[in-house]
């Protein structure tokens, strides 16, 4: 039996973010052969439940998160308890991951990013202390990627923010958006005095390869529990 799979997005009221979602659906169904519903767990529907209703289980969901912050570790689980379904296994969220790093430099350098240019990392914000060291994971591995360091600025929430780094005196920047879609966030960090802001992460192949990866990882643990071991995310 080969399980659906819910690729599950934070939600957002600009038009320009849920068709992303839905281009990362559709590539994922169409290159595994699975069928793959969208749902949200904030601002939009479908909600999960309203997304997992008629759909037979088992069923994976996958989080669209960039971090593990407070809408993976405890929104999406409470939404699942409410839903009553106890037949959906979690797999991790997309990022941290080195793909993430490499399609954001990708966008770089679409974006007339050259080796030696300055970089300002971006990501959205978060309370959550585990999320911002996912965050810092991922600036980490593209500083890697840029032959610089890499801190982590955000565009609201935490600190520093990006359009103070930005105001700084200093070199010409380019901004490395850690966003999965366009939106709001996004037309404020291109709106910033920089060269150039990158293209957020978007609906590459390589994430369509991503949401896979997490996927079978989780089907792995659906199918052959004790091949998995203990300890993955429900």
């Amino acid at each position: 039996m080969t399980p659906p799979l819910l690729l599950v997005a934070h939600g957002t009221r600009d038009p320009a973010g849920p068709p992303v979602v839905d281009r990362i659906a559709a590539a994922v169904a169409e290159r595994a052969g699975i069928a793959v519903r969208t749902a949200y767990v904030d601002v939009i529907g479908p909600t999960v439940a309203e997304a997992l209703d008629g759909l037979d289980g088992p069923v994976v969901a996958v989080p669209a998160f960039l971090a593990a912050g407070y809408h993976v570790r405890v929104d999406l689980p409470a939404q699942l308890a409410a839903a009553g379904r106890e037949d959906v296994t979690t797999s991790a969220p997309l990022g941290p991951d080195p793909v993430l790093a490499e399609v954001m430099l990708r966008r770089l350098r679409a974006a007339g990013w050259r080796p030696g240019a300055a970089v300002v990392f971006a990501a959205a914000g978060s309370t959550d202390p585990r999320a911002l060291a996912d965050v810092r994971t991922t600036a980490r591995l593209l500083g890697a990627r840029c032959g610089q360091v890499l801190r982590p600025s955000y565009v609201t929430t935490a600190a520093p923010r990006t359009a103070e780094v930005c105001a700084e005196p200093g070199p010409e920047r380019f901004v490395a958006p850690y966003l999965l879609a366009p939106g709001r966030f996004h037309r404020g960090l291109a709106a910033l005095p920089v060269r150039a802001a990158a293209a957020p992460i978007g609906a590459h192949p390589l994430v369509v390869d991503l949401v896979l990866r997490r996927y079978r990882s989780a089907c792995r643990e659906v199918f052959d529990p004790v091949r998995a071991g203990p300890g993955h995310p429900r």
